[in-house]
C-alpha cells in the first residue's frame, strides 16, 4: 500500500531566467506559456500537500553535496540582461533547518560528502519554478546542492540515499533542463538533435529502475548527448530525482519545444 502523504520525485524545467515573470522572452510571447501552465499544474497533481520541499538546483555546485539551512532564505537573482522587475520578485518560503540536517544525515549514512550552509538562499532554479507552482510561499523548502564532480552515478546514489523522505510527505525536485545547449536554442540543425536526445532520454526514463540506472549513468552514449548538454549540470538533477525514485519506471508528464528544442519533464512515483 502506497502511504497516504507519499510524495514523488520530478524533474522540471525551470525554463530561462525570470521567463515566466515576463511581458517578453526570447522568440514568441508565448514561448513558455506551455510550461507555465505545466508548472501550474504540479500541486493539483500530488495526492497531498507535501509537507516540505527538497529541490536539486542545477545552479548550485559544491564540492560536497551541501544543504541549505537558513530558516529565512533570500532568493539569489542569479541572471543578468532582463527587465528591471525581475530582480525585485519575492517568494518568501520558509527554509528547515531541521530538514536540512536529516538530509546531509541521509548522505553521511550512504557513504556521500554532505555539508550544510547555513546562509545559502533560493536561486533562480529554486525559486523561479515554485513560485508558478507554489505561489502561495507556505510550504518549507531546502535546497541540495549538485557534487561538483557532476559523476552520473554519484547522484543517483544520492537519490536512493535520499527516497525515504518522500515516505514523510517530502516533495523532491529535480530542477533543470534536458537541452541546455544556449547556443543551440533558434538554430536551424536543433530540433532535429534534441528530439532525438529527448526520445533516449525518455525511453531511459520509462524503463525499468536497474536499466534506467544503467542507461542514464551512460547517459553521454545518447545520441547528440554533447550537443543537448556541452556541461551537464542542468541534466544531473534528473539523475538525482531518478534515484529516489521507486522500482516503478519513470513516466513523462510534460514536452514542448520552446526556442526549438524539445524539453520534457519527469516523475518517478
Amino acid at each position: 500500500m502506497t502511504e497516504p502523504n507519499r510524495q514523488p520525485a520530478l524533474f522540471i524545467p525551470h525554463g530561462g531566467g525570470p521567463c515566466f515573470f515576463m511581458d517578453w522572452t526570447w522568440g514568441p510571447p508565448d514561448t513558455w506559456h506551455p510550461t507555465q501552465r505545466f508548472l501550474e499544474s504540479l500541486a493539483a497533481s500530488l495526492s497531498a500537500p507535501p509537507k516540505a520541499i527538497l529541490v536539486i538546483s542545477g545552479h548550485w555546485e559544491e564540492p560536497a553535496f551541501t544543504a541549505s539551512a537558513a530558516p529565512t532564505p533570500e532568493l539569489i537573482f542569479d541572471y543578468s540582461g532582463f527587465p528591471e522587475h525581475t530582480y525585485r520578485l519575492t517568494w518568501p518560503a520558509p527554509g528547515s533547518p531541521e530538514l536540512a540536517a536529516q538530509v546531509a544525515s541521509l548522505l553521511h549514512k550512504a557513504g556521500l560528502p554532505s555539508a550544510l550552509n547555513p546562509t545559502r538562499g533560493f536561486d533562480h532554479g529554486v525559486f523561479v519554478p515554485l513560485k508558478v507552482a507554489f505561489p502561495q510561499p507556505s510550504i518549507s523548502v531546502v535546497t541540495l546542492s549538485l557534487a561538483s564532480s557532476l559523476d552520473p552515478a554519484l547522484h543517483l546514489q544520492a537519490g536512493r540515499a535520499l527516497a525515504p523522505l518522500r515516505d514523510q510527505g517530502v516533495l523532491i525536485v529535480g530542477s533543470g533542463m534536458t537541452f541546455h545547449n544556449l547556443r543551440g536554442y533558434f538554430h536551424p540543425g536543433t530540433t532535429a538533435r534534441a528530439r532525438a536526445f529527448d526520445a533516449w532520454l525518455t525511453s531511459a526514463v520509462e524503463s525499468p529502475a536497474a536499466q534506467r540506472d544503467a542507461l542514464l549513468t551512460h547517459w553521454e552514449q545518447a545520441p547528440f548527448a554533447r550537443y543537448a548538454h556541452p556541461r551537464e549540470e542542468h541534466l544531473i538533477p534528473l539523475l538525482v530525482a531518478a534515484g529516489a525514485g521507486s522500482e516503478l519506471p519513470g513516466r513523462r508528464v510534460f514536452n514542448d519545444e520552446p526556442m526549438g528544442a524539445a524539453i520534457s519533464a519527469y516523475r518517478f512515483d
